[in-house]
Protein backbone atom coordinates (compact mmCIF):
# COMPACT_ATOMS: atom_id res chain seq x y z
CA UNK A 1 0.00 0.00 0.00
CA UNK A 2 2.83 2.36 0.87
CA UNK A 3 4.38 1.75 -2.54
CA UNK A 4 1.11 2.56 -4.30
CA UNK A 5 0.81 5.81 -2.37
CA UNK A 6 4.35 6.80 -3.33
CA UNK A 7 3.63 6.02 -6.98
CA UNK A 8 0.47 8.09 -6.81
CA UNK A 9 2.31 11.06 -5.33
CA UNK A 10 5.23 10.86 -7.74
CA UNK A 11 2.88 10.51 -10.72
CA UNK A 12 1.42 13.97 -10.35
CA UNK A 13 4.58 16.02 -9.81
CA UNK A 14 5.93 16.38 -13.35
CA UNK A 15 5.46 19.85 -14.81
CA UNK A 16 7.20 23.16 -15.10
CA UNK A 17 5.39 26.04 -16.70
CA UNK A 18 5.64 29.77 -17.11
CA UNK A 19 2.74 32.10 -17.89
CA UNK A 20 3.10 34.48 -20.82
CA UNK A 21 0.33 37.03 -20.21
CA UNK A 22 -0.98 40.03 -22.11
CA UNK A 23 -2.60 41.99 -19.32
CA UNK A 24 -2.62 45.77 -19.36
CA UNK A 25 -3.91 48.57 -17.14
CA UNK A 26 -6.95 50.80 -17.54
CA UNK A 27 -6.38 54.11 -15.74
CA UNK A 28 -9.63 55.99 -14.97
CA UNK A 29 -9.64 59.44 -13.36
CA UNK A 30 -11.69 62.61 -13.01
CA UNK A 31 -8.76 64.96 -12.52
CA UNK A 32 -8.27 64.47 -8.78
CA UNK A 33 -9.06 60.82 -8.08
CA UNK A 34 -8.05 57.76 -10.08
CA UNK A 35 -8.56 54.02 -10.13
CA UNK A 36 -6.76 51.32 -12.13
CA UNK A 37 -8.29 48.12 -13.45
CA UNK A 38 -7.10 44.98 -15.20
CA UNK A 39 -7.70 44.69 -18.94
CA UNK A 40 -6.67 42.07 -21.52
CA UNK A 41 -5.44 43.09 -24.97
CA UNK A 42 -3.60 41.66 -27.96
CA UNK A 43 -0.31 43.52 -28.37
CA UNK A 44 0.28 42.07 -31.84
CA UNK A 45 -3.06 43.47 -32.98
CA UNK A 46 -3.58 46.78 -31.18
CA UNK A 47 -0.41 47.72 -29.24
CA UNK A 48 -0.64 50.06 -26.25
CA UNK A 49 1.73 52.63 -24.82
CA UNK A 50 4.22 51.28 -22.31
CA UNK A 51 3.91 54.06 -19.74
CA UNK A 52 1.06 56.06 -18.26
CA UNK A 53 2.63 59.39 -19.27
CA UNK A 54 2.94 58.32 -22.91
CA UNK A 55 -0.65 57.09 -23.14
CA UNK A 56 -3.31 59.27 -24.73
CA UNK A 57 -6.19 60.33 -22.50
CA UNK A 58 -9.76 60.25 -23.77
CA UNK A 59 -13.20 60.89 -22.27
CA UNK A 60 -15.05 57.62 -21.73
CA UNK A 61 -18.54 57.07 -23.11
CA UNK A 62 -20.48 54.26 -21.47
CA UNK A 63 -22.43 52.32 -24.10
CA UNK A 64 -22.78 49.07 -22.21
CA UNK A 65 -26.46 49.14 -23.08
CA UNK A 66 -25.51 48.17 -26.65
CA UNK A 67 -23.42 45.45 -28.28
CA UNK A 68 -22.24 47.80 -31.06
CA UNK A 69 -22.73 45.20 -33.78
CA UNK A 70 -24.08 47.95 -36.05
CA UNK A 71 -24.03 51.75 -36.05
CA UNK A 72 -27.78 52.15 -35.76
CA UNK A 73 -29.06 53.10 -32.36
CA UNK A 74 -25.89 54.95 -31.35
CA UNK A 75 -27.11 58.52 -30.86
CA UNK A 76 -24.24 59.57 -28.58
CA UNK A 77 -21.26 61.50 -29.92
CA UNK A 78 -18.20 59.24 -29.57
CA UNK A 79 -15.83 61.14 -31.85
CA UNK A 80 -12.32 61.38 -30.35
CA UNK A 81 -13.47 59.48 -27.27
CA UNK A 82 -13.05 56.07 -25.71
CA UNK A 83 -16.14 53.89 -25.76
CA UNK A 84 -17.09 50.85 -23.69
CA UNK A 85 -19.67 48.36 -25.01
CA UNK A 86 -20.89 44.93 -23.96
CA UNK A 87 -19.35 41.71 -25.18
CA UNK A 88 -21.27 39.37 -27.46
CA UNK A 89 -23.44 39.48 -30.57
CA UNK A 90 -20.58 39.80 -33.07
CA UNK A 91 -16.81 39.57 -33.46
CA UNK A 92 -14.37 41.89 -31.73
CA UNK A 93 -13.16 43.15 -35.10
CA UNK A 94 -16.70 44.10 -36.17
CA UNK A 95 -17.21 46.12 -33.01
CA UNK A 96 -13.84 47.82 -33.50
CA UNK A 97 -14.53 48.68 -37.17
CA UNK A 98 -17.89 50.24 -36.26
CA UNK A 99 -16.38 52.16 -33.34
CA UNK A 100 -13.62 53.67 -35.47
CA UNK A 101 -16.12 54.51 -38.22
CA UNK A 102 -17.98 56.59 -35.59
CA UNK A 103 -14.74 58.38 -34.76
CA UNK A 104 -13.91 56.59 -31.48
CA UNK A 105 -10.24 56.45 -30.50
CA UNK A 106 -10.35 53.45 -28.16
CA UNK A 107 -12.72 50.50 -27.73
CA UNK A 108 -13.27 48.73 -24.43
CA UNK A 109 -15.43 45.60 -24.35
CA UNK A 110 -17.04 44.81 -21.00
CA UNK A 111 -17.27 41.11 -20.20
CA UNK A 112 -19.05 39.17 -17.49
CA UNK A 113 -17.44 35.96 -18.73
CA UNK A 114 -13.83 34.77 -18.88
CA UNK A 115 -11.69 37.43 -20.55
CA UNK A 116 -9.57 35.81 -23.26
CA UNK A 117 -6.98 37.61 -25.37
CA UNK A 118 -9.01 39.27 -28.19
CA UNK A 119 -8.29 37.92 -31.65
CA UNK A 120 -9.77 37.93 -35.16
CA UNK A 121 -9.26 36.50 -38.63
CA UNK A 122 -6.01 37.51 -40.32
CA UNK A 123 -7.92 39.56 -42.90
CA UNK A 124 -9.56 41.62 -40.13
CA UNK A 125 -6.39 42.68 -38.32
CA UNK A 126 -5.37 45.28 -40.88
CA UNK A 127 -8.80 46.95 -40.77
CA UNK A 128 -8.61 47.91 -37.10
CA UNK A 129 -6.47 50.93 -36.18
CA UNK A 130 -7.68 51.77 -32.67
CA UNK A 131 -6.70 50.12 -29.36
CA UNK A 132 -9.04 47.32 -28.30
CA UNK A 133 -9.17 45.58 -24.93
CA UNK A 134 -11.47 43.57 -22.68
CA UNK A 135 -12.37 44.68 -19.17
CA UNK A 136 -14.55 43.25 -16.42
CA UNK A 137 -18.16 44.42 -16.48
CA UNK A 138 -18.14 44.75 -12.70
CA UNK A 139 -15.19 47.18 -13.02
CA UNK A 140 -17.10 49.57 -15.26
CA UNK A 141 -20.05 49.45 -12.86
CA UNK A 142 -17.73 50.32 -9.97
CA UNK A 143 -16.08 53.13 -11.94
CA UNK A 144 -19.51 54.54 -12.84
CA UNK A 145 -20.39 54.77 -9.16
CA UNK A 146 -17.07 56.36 -8.22
CA UNK A 147 -16.65 58.86 -11.07
CA UNK A 148 -20.12 59.32 -12.53
CA UNK A 149 -20.11 60.70 -16.08
CA UNK A 150 -16.80 62.57 -16.00
CA UNK A 151 -14.47 59.65 -16.61
CA UNK A 152 -11.12 60.14 -18.40
CA UNK A 153 -9.25 56.97 -19.39
CA UNK A 154 -5.77 55.90 -20.39
CA UNK A 155 -4.69 52.44 -21.54
CA UNK A 156 -1.11 51.34 -21.09
CA UNK A 157 0.88 48.10 -20.91
CA UNK A 158 4.15 48.29 -18.96
CA UNK A 159 6.93 46.18 -20.50
CA UNK A 160 6.54 42.52 -19.69
CA UNK A 161 9.83 41.05 -18.54
CA UNK A 162 10.32 37.37 -19.28
CA UNK A 163 13.36 37.20 -17.01
CA UNK A 164 12.01 37.51 -13.49
CA UNK A 165 13.89 37.19 -10.18
CA UNK A 166 11.48 34.39 -9.27
CA UNK A 167 13.32 32.18 -11.77
CA UNK A 168 16.55 32.62 -9.82
CA UNK A 169 14.75 31.70 -6.59
CA UNK A 170 13.20 28.61 -8.21
CA UNK A 171 16.67 27.64 -9.46
CA UNK A 172 18.17 28.13 -6.00
CA UNK A 173 15.44 26.05 -4.33
CA UNK A 174 15.83 23.18 -6.78
CA UNK A 175 19.64 23.02 -6.69
CA UNK A 176 19.87 23.36 -2.89
CA UNK A 177 17.17 20.70 -2.41
CA UNK A 178 18.93 18.26 -4.72
CA UNK A 179 22.30 18.90 -3.07
CA UNK A 180 20.90 18.51 0.47
CA UNK A 181 19.05 15.35 -0.55
CA UNK A 182 22.26 13.84 -1.88
CA UNK A 183 24.19 14.86 1.22
CA UNK A 184 21.54 13.37 3.52
CA UNK A 185 21.46 10.11 1.58
CA UNK A 186 25.25 9.81 1.84
CA UNK A 187 25.16 10.55 5.58
CA UNK A 188 22.60 7.79 6.10
CA UNK A 189 24.71 5.37 4.05
CA UNK A 190 27.79 6.27 6.08
CA UNK A 191 25.90 5.65 9.32
CA UNK A 192 24.64 2.32 8.00
CA UNK A 193 28.11 1.13 7.07
CA UNK A 194 29.46 2.20 10.46
CA UNK A 195 26.62 0.43 12.26
CA UNK A 196 27.15 -2.72 10.20
CA UNK A 197 30.84 -2.68 11.00
CA UNK A 198 30.15 -2.40 14.74
CA UNK A 199 27.32 -4.94 14.83
CA UNK A 200 28.92 -7.37 12.40
CA UNK A 201 26.15 -6.92 9.83
CA UNK A 202 23.32 -8.00 12.11
CA UNK A 203 20.17 -6.13 12.92
CA UNK A 204 18.72 -3.01 11.42
CA UNK A 205 20.34 0.36 11.93
CA UNK A 206 18.52 3.65 12.33
CA UNK A 207 19.73 4.71 8.91
CA UNK A 208 18.07 1.66 7.34
CA UNK A 209 14.64 2.05 8.88
CA UNK A 210 11.89 2.93 6.43
CA UNK A 211 14.19 2.99 3.40
CA UNK A 212 13.16 1.39 0.12
CA UNK A 213 15.49 0.31 -2.66
CA UNK A 214 14.77 -0.13 -6.36
CA UNK A 215 17.12 -2.84 -7.62
CA UNK A 216 15.10 -4.74 -10.26
CA UNK A 217 14.49 -3.46 -13.84
CA UNK A 218 11.13 -5.22 -13.79
CA UNK A 219 10.08 -3.26 -10.71
CA UNK A 220 11.13 -0.05 -12.42
CA UNK A 221 8.97 -0.85 -15.47
CA UNK A 222 6.02 -1.70 -13.23
CA UNK A 223 6.61 1.50 -11.26
CA UNK A 224 6.53 3.71 -14.37
CA UNK A 225 3.51 1.84 -15.78
CA UNK A 226 1.62 2.51 -12.53
CA UNK A 227 2.54 6.18 -12.80
CA UNK A 228 1.11 6.34 -16.33
CA UNK A 229 -2.10 4.70 -15.16
CA UNK A 230 -2.37 7.04 -12.19
CA UNK A 231 -1.92 10.12 -14.39
CA UNK A 232 -4.66 8.98 -16.78
CA UNK A 233 -6.98 8.36 -13.82
CA UNK A 234 -6.22 11.87 -12.55
CA UNK A 235 -7.12 13.25 -15.97
CA UNK A 236 -10.55 11.59 -16.03
CA UNK A 237 -11.41 11.74 -12.32
CA UNK A 238 -9.61 14.90 -11.28
CA UNK A 239 -12.42 16.42 -9.22
CA UNK A 240 -12.48 13.37 -6.95
CA UNK A 241 -8.84 12.35 -6.77
CA UNK A 242 -7.52 15.88 -6.20
CA UNK A 243 -8.85 15.86 -2.63
CA UNK A 244 -7.32 12.44 -1.99
CA UNK A 245 -3.93 13.73 -3.22
CA UNK A 246 -4.26 16.85 -1.04
CA UNK A 247 -4.96 14.69 2.01
CA UNK A 248 -2.03 12.39 1.25
CA UNK A 249 0.23 15.40 0.73
CA UNK A 250 -0.72 16.84 4.11
CA UNK A 251 0.20 13.58 5.85
CA UNK A 252 3.33 12.88 3.78
CA UNK A 253 4.69 16.43 3.98
CA UNK A 254 4.14 16.64 7.75
CA UNK A 255 6.01 13.35 8.18
CA UNK A 256 8.77 14.51 5.82
CA UNK A 257 9.15 17.85 7.62
CA UNK A 258 9.41 15.99 10.93
CA UNK A 259 12.16 13.74 9.51
CA UNK A 260 14.10 16.73 8.20
CA UNK A 261 13.89 18.78 11.40
CA UNK A 262 14.64 15.72 13.53
CA UNK A 263 17.77 15.02 11.47
CA UNK A 264 18.91 18.64 11.81
CA UNK A 265 18.46 18.55 15.58
CA UNK A 266 20.30 15.23 15.76
CA UNK A 267 23.16 16.83 13.87
CA UNK A 268 23.21 19.79 16.25
CA UNK A 269 22.77 17.61 19.33
CA UNK A 270 19.70 19.48 20.53
CA UNK A 271 16.79 18.29 22.63
CA UNK A 272 17.60 14.83 23.95
CA UNK A 273 15.30 15.13 26.99
CA UNK A 274 12.85 12.24 27.49
CA UNK A 275 10.07 11.64 29.99
CA UNK A 276 8.71 8.34 31.21
CA UNK A 277 4.96 7.73 30.84
CA UNK A 278 3.63 4.32 31.92
CA UNK A 279 7.10 2.79 31.65
CA UNK A 280 7.57 4.15 28.14
CA UNK A 281 10.15 6.82 27.28
CA UNK A 282 8.73 9.68 25.24
CA UNK A 283 11.02 12.22 23.61
CA UNK A 284 9.96 15.79 24.37
CA UNK A 285 11.69 16.97 21.21
CA UNK A 286 9.74 14.50 19.07
CA UNK A 287 6.42 15.57 20.58
CA UNK A 288 7.15 19.26 20.02
CA UNK A 289 8.42 18.67 16.48
CA UNK A 290 5.37 16.58 15.63
CA UNK A 291 3.06 19.31 16.91
CA UNK A 292 4.86 21.97 14.85
CA UNK A 293 4.92 19.90 11.66
CA UNK A 294 1.28 18.84 11.93
CA UNK A 295 0.27 22.46 12.60
CA UNK A 296 2.12 23.70 9.51
CA UNK A 297 0.52 21.00 7.38
CA UNK A 298 -2.97 21.75 8.74
CA UNK A 299 -2.54 25.50 8.16
CA UNK A 300 -1.52 24.80 4.56
CA UNK A 301 -4.49 22.48 4.08
CA UNK A 302 -6.96 25.07 5.42
CA UNK A 303 -5.52 28.10 3.59
CA UNK A 304 -4.15 26.32 0.49
CA UNK A 305 -6.00 28.67 -1.88
CA UNK A 306 -4.67 31.90 -0.34
CA UNK A 307 -2.22 32.80 -3.10
CA UNK A 308 -0.72 35.83 -1.38
CA UNK A 309 1.26 33.93 1.25
CA UNK A 310 0.47 30.22 1.30
CA UNK A 311 3.08 29.52 -1.37
CA UNK A 312 5.74 29.92 1.35
CA UNK A 313 4.33 27.00 3.35
CA UNK A 314 3.78 24.94 0.21
CA UNK A 315 7.41 25.40 -0.82
CA UNK A 316 8.62 24.58 2.72
CA UNK A 317 6.57 21.38 2.80
CA UNK A 318 7.60 20.61 -0.77
CA UNK A 319 11.30 20.92 0.02
CA UNK A 320 10.89 18.62 3.01
CA UNK A 321 8.89 16.15 0.91
CA UNK A 322 11.53 16.04 -1.83
CA UNK A 323 14.39 15.67 0.67
CA UNK A 324 12.68 12.83 2.50
CA UNK A 325 11.81 11.11 -0.78
CA UNK A 326 15.42 11.22 -1.98
CA UNK A 327 16.64 9.92 1.36
CA UNK A 328 14.01 7.15 1.60
CA UNK A 329 14.00 5.82 -1.99
CA UNK A 330 17.42 4.59 -3.09
CA UNK A 331 18.51 3.33 -6.50
CA UNK A 332 20.85 0.36 -6.07
CA UNK A 333 23.09 0.91 -9.11
CA UNK A 334 23.68 3.06 -12.15
CA UNK A 335 21.90 0.58 -14.41
CA UNK A 336 18.66 1.14 -12.49
CA UNK A 337 19.30 4.91 -12.63
CA UNK A 338 19.62 4.78 -16.42
CA UNK A 339 16.46 2.69 -16.85
CA UNK A 340 14.33 4.75 -14.45
CA UNK A 341 15.42 8.20 -15.63
CA UNK A 342 15.15 7.22 -19.30
CA UNK A 343 11.63 5.85 -18.85
CA UNK A 344 10.55 8.94 -16.93
CA UNK A 345 12.05 11.16 -19.63
CA UNK A 346 9.91 9.39 -22.24
CA UNK A 347 6.93 9.58 -19.86
CA UNK A 348 7.39 13.33 -19.35
CA UNK A 349 7.84 14.16 -23.04
CA UNK A 350 4.94 11.94 -24.13
CA UNK A 351 2.41 13.38 -21.69
CA UNK A 352 3.50 16.98 -22.38
CA UNK A 353 4.11 17.03 -26.15
CA UNK A 354 2.23 14.05 -27.62
CA UNK A 355 -1.03 13.86 -25.68
CA UNK A 356 -2.33 17.26 -26.97
CA UNK A 357 -2.96 15.48 -30.28
CA UNK A 358 -5.44 13.14 -28.57
CA UNK A 359 -7.26 15.39 -26.09
CA UNK A 360 -10.43 17.25 -27.00
CA UNK A 361 -9.24 20.69 -25.94
CA UNK A 362 -5.71 20.30 -27.32
CA UNK A 363 -4.15 20.63 -23.85
CA UNK A 364 -1.66 18.00 -22.75
CA UNK A 365 -2.73 15.56 -20.05
CA UNK A 366 0.25 16.65 -17.95
CA UNK A 367 -0.71 20.33 -18.09
CA UNK A 368 -4.39 19.57 -17.51
CA UNK A 369 -3.62 17.54 -14.39
CA UNK A 370 -1.00 19.94 -13.04
CA UNK A 371 -3.11 23.09 -13.44
CA UNK A 372 -6.55 21.55 -12.97
CA UNK A 373 -9.47 21.52 -15.42
CA UNK A 374 -10.95 24.74 -14.00
CA UNK A 375 -7.73 26.75 -13.68
CA UNK A 376 -8.54 28.95 -16.68
CA UNK A 377 -6.59 31.86 -15.28
CA UNK A 378 -3.33 29.96 -15.67
CA UNK A 379 -3.82 28.14 -18.98
CA UNK A 380 -2.07 29.53 -21.99
CA UNK A 381 -1.93 28.68 -25.65
CA UNK A 382 1.09 30.29 -27.22
CA UNK A 383 0.69 33.95 -26.29
CA UNK A 384 -2.96 33.69 -25.22
CA UNK A 385 -4.22 34.36 -21.73
CA UNK A 386 -7.55 33.95 -19.92
CA UNK A 387 -8.65 35.82 -16.81
CA UNK A 388 -11.96 35.29 -14.94
CA UNK A 389 -14.24 38.31 -15.36
CA UNK A 390 -16.25 37.58 -12.22
CA UNK A 391 -15.20 36.34 -8.76
CA UNK A 392 -14.98 32.58 -8.77
CA UNK A 393 -14.59 29.86 -6.17
CA UNK A 394 -10.92 28.88 -5.79
CA UNK A 395 -9.89 26.12 -8.17
CA UNK A 396 -8.32 23.15 -6.44
CA UNK A 397 -4.82 22.41 -7.70
CA UNK A 398 -2.50 19.54 -6.97
CA UNK A 399 0.15 20.51 -4.38
CA UNK A 400 2.99 19.10 -6.45
CA UNK A 401 4.92 22.20 -7.53
CA UNK A 402 7.26 24.77 -6.08
CA UNK A 403 5.57 28.16 -6.50
CA UNK A 404 7.23 31.57 -6.39
CA UNK A 405 5.36 34.80 -7.28
CA UNK A 406 6.71 36.75 -10.21
CA UNK A 407 8.30 39.73 -8.48
CA UNK A 408 8.16 41.91 -11.60
CA UNK A 409 4.47 41.19 -12.26
CA UNK A 410 3.28 44.79 -12.23
CA UNK A 411 -0.39 43.82 -12.56
CA UNK A 412 -0.49 41.29 -9.72
CA UNK A 413 -2.99 43.23 -7.64
CA UNK A 414 -5.23 43.88 -10.64
CA UNK A 415 -5.27 40.68 -12.67
CA UNK A 416 -4.23 38.15 -10.04
CA UNK A 417 -0.90 36.78 -8.92
CA UNK A 418 1.39 35.16 -11.44
CA UNK A 419 3.74 32.37 -10.42
CA UNK A 420 6.86 30.68 -11.67
CA UNK A 421 6.42 26.98 -10.93
CA UNK A 422 8.60 23.86 -10.95
CA UNK A 423 7.26 20.34 -10.51
CA UNK A 424 8.55 18.23 -7.64
CA UNK A 425 9.40 15.52 -10.16
CA UNK A 426 12.02 17.77 -11.74
CA UNK A 427 13.76 17.77 -8.36
CA UNK A 428 13.13 14.22 -7.17
CA UNK A 429 13.96 12.25 -10.33
CA UNK A 430 17.43 13.75 -10.97
CA UNK A 431 17.82 13.90 -7.19
CA UNK A 432 17.64 10.11 -6.98
CA UNK A 433 20.65 9.93 -9.30
CA UNK A 434 22.47 12.61 -7.27
CA UNK A 435 21.76 10.58 -4.12
CA UNK A 436 23.16 7.44 -5.76
CA UNK A 437 26.32 9.31 -6.80
CA UNK A 438 26.67 10.61 -3.26
CA UNK A 439 26.35 7.11 -1.79
CA UNK A 440 28.87 5.79 -4.32
CA UNK A 441 31.34 8.41 -3.08
CA UNK A 442 30.91 6.82 0.35
CA UNK A 443 31.47 3.30 -1.02
CA UNK A 444 34.72 4.32 -2.73
CA UNK A 445 35.88 6.55 0.13
CA UNK A 446 36.08 9.60 -2.16
CA UNK A 447 37.18 12.49 0.02
CA UNK A 448 36.57 14.96 -2.85
CA UNK A 449 32.99 13.71 -3.44
CA UNK A 450 33.68 13.82 -7.15
CA UNK A 451 30.53 11.96 -8.25
CA UNK A 452 28.23 14.01 -6.03
CA UNK A 453 29.68 17.39 -7.01
CA UNK A 454 29.82 16.62 -10.72
CA UNK A 455 26.21 15.41 -10.76
CA UNK A 456 25.03 18.49 -8.86
CA UNK A 457 26.87 20.70 -11.34
CA UNK A 458 25.25 18.84 -14.23
CA UNK A 459 21.85 19.35 -12.62
CA UNK A 460 22.50 23.09 -12.27
CA UNK A 461 23.53 23.38 -15.94
CA UNK A 462 20.50 21.36 -17.01
CA UNK A 463 18.18 23.66 -15.06
CA UNK A 464 19.81 26.74 -16.58
CA UNK A 465 19.33 25.28 -20.08
CA UNK A 466 15.70 24.46 -19.25
CA UNK A 467 14.95 28.04 -18.24
CA UNK A 468 16.87 29.42 -21.23
CA UNK A 469 14.84 27.33 -23.69
CA UNK A 470 11.63 28.22 -21.89
CA UNK A 471 12.36 31.95 -22.07
CA UNK A 472 13.38 31.81 -25.72
CA UNK A 473 10.40 29.71 -26.80
CA UNK A 474 7.84 31.34 -24.51
CA UNK A 475 6.50 27.89 -23.59
CA UNK A 476 6.78 25.66 -20.54
CA UNK A 477 9.29 22.85 -20.97
CA UNK A 478 9.47 19.27 -19.62
CA UNK A 479 12.60 19.84 -17.55
CA UNK A 480 13.56 16.15 -17.58
CA UNK A 481 14.21 16.50 -21.30
CA UNK A 482 17.35 18.44 -20.35
CA UNK A 483 18.09 17.25 -16.82
CA UNK A 484 18.20 13.52 -17.55
CA UNK A 485 20.83 13.67 -20.35
CA UNK A 486 22.95 16.18 -18.44
CA UNK A 487 23.08 14.18 -15.21
CA UNK A 488 23.33 10.68 -16.72
CA UNK A 489 26.03 11.55 -19.25
CA UNK A 490 28.07 13.52 -16.72
CA UNK A 491 27.98 10.70 -14.16
CA UNK A 492 28.95 8.13 -16.78
CA UNK A 493 31.86 10.26 -18.04
CA UNK A 494 33.21 10.73 -14.50
CA UNK A 495 33.03 6.99 -13.83
CA UNK A 496 34.72 6.19 -17.15
CA UNK A 497 37.50 8.73 -16.59
CA UNK A 498 38.19 7.31 -13.12
CA UNK A 499 38.17 3.75 -14.42
CA UNK A 500 35.29 2.81 -12.12
CA UNK A 501 32.47 2.26 -14.59
CA UNK A 502 32.22 -1.46 -13.81
CA UNK A 503 31.57 -0.82 -10.14
CA UNK A 504 29.55 2.33 -10.76
CA UNK A 505 27.26 0.32 -13.07
CA UNK A 506 26.90 -2.58 -10.61
CA UNK A 507 26.56 -0.27 -7.61
CA UNK A 508 25.99 -1.75 -4.18
CA UNK A 509 25.28 -5.31 -5.35
CA UNK A 510 28.25 -6.45 -3.30
CA UNK A 511 27.03 -4.47 -0.30
CA UNK A 512 23.66 -6.22 -0.49
CA UNK A 513 25.23 -9.66 -0.60
CA UNK A 514 27.79 -9.00 2.10
CA UNK A 515 27.19 -5.82 4.16
CA UNK A 516 30.29 -6.40 6.30
CA UNK A 517 32.74 -6.04 3.41
CA UNK A 518 35.04 -3.07 3.00
CA UNK A 519 34.09 -0.13 0.70
CA UNK A 520 34.20 -1.12 -2.97
CA UNK A 521 37.10 1.06 -4.05
CA UNK A 522 39.18 2.63 -1.28
CA UNK A 523 40.56 5.99 -2.43
CA UNK A 524 43.68 5.61 -4.54
CA UNK A 525 42.93 2.06 -5.73
CA UNK A 526 42.00 1.40 -9.34
CA UNK A 527 39.78 -1.18 -10.94
CA UNK A 528 42.81 -2.94 -12.41
CA UNK A 529 44.30 -3.50 -8.95
CA UNK A 530 41.25 -5.35 -7.69
CA UNK A 531 40.02 -7.11 -10.82
CA UNK A 532 40.70 -10.45 -9.18
CA UNK A 533 38.51 -9.64 -6.21
CA UNK A 534 34.92 -10.77 -6.15
CA UNK A 535 31.88 -10.18 -4.01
Amino acid sequence: MEGVVRVGILTVIFLTSQINCQEAILHISNGSVYREYCIVHNHSWTPLSQTLDAAEQYPLVNLTSTLLCNASGVDTDVKDKAVVVMRGGCDYSQKAIIAQSLGAKTLLIASNRTMATPSANDSEYSKVHIPLALMRYRDILEAQQVFGEGMQVKLYAPPYSKIDPSIALILLISVVTVALGGYWSAACERDRLSSDAVEGGGGESKADSGELSLYSPLKVFIFVAMMCGMLVLMYYFYNILVYIIIGIFCLASASALFSCLDAVMDKLGWGTLSVSVRNRNISVRSVLLAAVCISISVVWGVYRNEDRWIWILQDLLGIAFCLNFMKTISLSNFKICVILLSLLLVYDVFFVFITPFFTKNGVSIMVQVALGPDASGEKTQGNMVEIPAEPQAPSEKLPVVMRVPRFSAWAQNLCGMQFSILGYGDIIVPGLLVAYCSRFDVWVNSSKKIYFLSCCTAYLLGMILTFAVMLLSGMGQPALLYLVPFTLITSAVVAACRGEMRYFWAGNTCEVLDPTREPLLPEGRTVRSIDAESC
